[in-house]
């Protein structure tokens, strides 16, 4: 006989049952237009209908005090549900703020694009309803893994839902970074830098610069050069348990690692960031 696998994690979307949802938290980007008057009519239809709202006001504030907290504290008293006021920026801030511990998530549009908070203001009722009805559908979606190892020593961690870009500071010229995939080296890239993106982020900065736009919740790896000097580098779509290995082989000066548009790293000549699936 052949070999035998394991057969894949199941991904197929599920509904979570009616009642479900004791706990909801609302999450609003008070800076977008529309928000603050909003949640005044959003609290009161929610508190009769579940057992405990909360509202979290200062997006930023609440990320930076939940990722201070120790994994064990994390854990504790999770909602059933997020609904984040915003646009995009708003849910990336949300999921990093559970990236220990994911709880369902939903958007409702309050800014430009909405590839992730996808509900528009004006079908906020009807959605709630029916996630409320259990008629709702829970989609995962893939993360990714960075683990920053600087040539000087010390470590990081972050954990993405849209994309880690290595890219160049704002006064220097191109970089050159090397992108080896499970051990193999792929190519040099002489470019202004990398974006390797899920499928989440594949409508993101992977898009702009030229990549595949990806079916949200596959299971995939995309490698996008941002305005690369050659004619042969084109975006890559890879296996999701691929172990990506991109290193800074020349730079005139410091390179940033960005994970999600929100955290941000310094990254030296020689320095390396390991990339897999979260």
């Amino acid at each position: 006989e052949g070999p035998t696998s394991a057969a894949p994690p199941e991904r197929a979307p599920r509904v979570p049952p009616a009642g479900s949802v004791k706990r909801c938290l609302v999450v609003a980007d008070l800076e977008k237009p529309g928000v603050r008057e909003f949640r005044w009519e959003l609290l009161p239809w929610l508190e009769q209908r579940v057992e405990r709202v909360e509202l979290q006001g200062d997006v930023r504030a609440f990320v930076k005090a939940r990722s201070a907290l120790p994994l064990e504290a994390q854990a504790e008293d999770l909602p059933d549900l997020v609904v984040v006021l915003g646009g995009d920026g708003a849910i990336l801030a949300a999921v990093r703020a559970f990236s220990a511990h994911p709880v369902p998530t939903v958007g409702i549009n309050f800014g430009r694009v909405g590839f992730l908070a996808s509900t528009p203001a004006g079908h906020w009722e009807e959605v709630l309803t029916g996630i409320l009805a259990g008629q709702g559908v829970l989609e995962p979606r893939m993360r990714l893994a960075a683990h920053l190892m600087p040539r000087a020593g010390g470590t990081m961690r972050a954990v993405a839902l849209n994309d880690v870009v290595v890219q160049r500071g704002l006064t220097q010229g191109m970089l050159t970074v090397a992108l080896s995939v499970d051990g193999e080296w792929v190519a040099d890239y002489r470019a202004d830098g990398l974006i390797v993106a899920t499928p989440s982020g594949s409508t993101a900065h992977s898009l702009s610069a030229g990549g595949p736009v990806l079916f949200p919740s596959m299971l995939a790896l995309v490698v996008t050069p941002i305005c690369p000097q050659g004619l042969a580098y084109r975006p890559l779509v890879l296996h999701p348990e691929s172990r990506l290995e991109i290193t800074v082989t020349d730079a005139s000066g410091m390179t940033t690692l960005v994970v999600d548009g929100q955290g941000f790293y310094p990254m030296r000549q020689g320095d390396s960031v390991m990339l897999t699936r979260h």
